[in-house]
């Protein structure tokens, strides 16, 4: 539950900060975005290799 609030909460922020690059046209909101999305990215498949592991443990 923890790790889909966070992956949401960042994809959230993620687009925020893409929409402040478009309304302001400065890099630094485009560099911001870019960053928030490949740390959400990781927390993701951190999450999803979790998953993975857990059902080969209840596979065994």
């Amino acid at each position: 539950m923890i790790f889909r609030v966070l992956i949401l909460i960042g994809l959230l922020a993620g687009l925020l900060c893409f929409a402040a690059y478009a309304w302001t046209g400065q890099i630094v909101w485009r560099h911001r975005g870019l960053l928030i999305i490949k740390w959400t990215v990781g927390i993701a498949l951190a999450f999803f290799a979790v998953l993975f592991v857990q059902r080969l443990v209840e596979m065994m």
